[in-house]
């Protein structure tokens, strides 16, 4: 170690300068030391931040591989409304005009049966016959669909007039001059009604799906179910009291709903 004297000074004054020298350098000494005490635990508590936050990001891709792995295929008609009935039997109905008018002109044989109520604002609700008739129960349920479906729960009216026809009866073929809406038909012949009332339900089958519908259909179809009539609960409010008693898709339920106001039924 090299020490420099100032020879203008005594040895006892250049022994002070180096003691002050080396107090004010070990007070720096010190300062340091805190600051890379500082600056380490500063250092782990944003490493501990940084692992949480991707902790939290694997974890919510995660989630959302486990959704997509879970999430089923949905049926081909499951775009539009529908419902199996008590007798087995899948009814479809449509949402809008348009896919009233896809499932009258795609998804409409010649042995089905096709509903509509006499107001207009109503789905066309179509029973689909495979390798079995309906039954009175059936043609029951899909009347009471038509109707819950129709712009008669959103009016609050307690029931509405249905009819059902054959699908021959239904074209789109206008006298001259008339003009046929999006989604709307002709209908021609004799028709067959029914007043159904309106009150509904909403229950979970045992694939998991939501199903919602006339009473009896989910009854016979679903475990947990609630029976809904008209209330004062909007459809998002209703739909979440749902799902605490069934347990079910917070979106199918929605999505099963019809436009109006909402109670459970006790």
């Amino acid at each position: 170690m090299q020490i420099i004297l100032d020879i203008r000074k005594t040895v006892e004054q250049n022994a002070a300068t180096y003691f002050d020298k080396s107090k004010k350098a070990k007070k720096k000494i010190e300062g340091i030391k805190k600051a890379l005490t500082k600056f380490e635990k500063d250092k782990e508590e944003m490493l501990k931040k940084k692992e949480k936050a991707v902790s939290k990001e694997e974890e919510k891709i995660q989630i959302k591989k486990e959704k997509a792995k879970n999430r089923r295929a949905k049926k081909w008609y499951e775009k539009f409304r529908w419902f199996i009935s008590s007798e087995g039997i899948l009814c479809i109905g449509g949402r809008d005009a348009t896919t009233n008018e896809i499932i009258i002109k795609k998804h409409t044989d010649k042995d089905d049966v096709v509903f509509h109520t006499e107001a207009p604002g109503s789905p066309f609700f179509v029973v689909k016959i495979e390798d079995k008739k309906p039954g009175e129960a059936t043609l029951k349920e899909a009347a009471q669909a038509t109707a819950i479906y129709s712009r008669a729960w959103k009016m609050g009216l307690a029931s509405a007039l249905v009819y059902w026809i054959k699908p021959e009866q239904v074209s789109q073929k206008t006298q001259s001059g008339e003009y046929m809406p999006k989604g709307s038909f002709m209908i021609y012949g004799k028709r067959n009604h029914s007043e159904p009332i309106l009150e509904m339900a909403v229950g979970v089958l045992p694939d998991g799906r939501v199903m919602g519908g006339p009473v009896n259909s989910v009854k016979k179809n679903c475990g947990k179910m609630v029976v809904l009539i008209q209330g004062q609960n909007k459809k998002s409010d209703i739909a979440k009291k749902i799902k605490k008693e069934i347990n079910g898709d917070l979106d199918e339920i929605i999505s099963c709903l019809p436009p109006g106001e909402f109670q459970i039924r006790k």
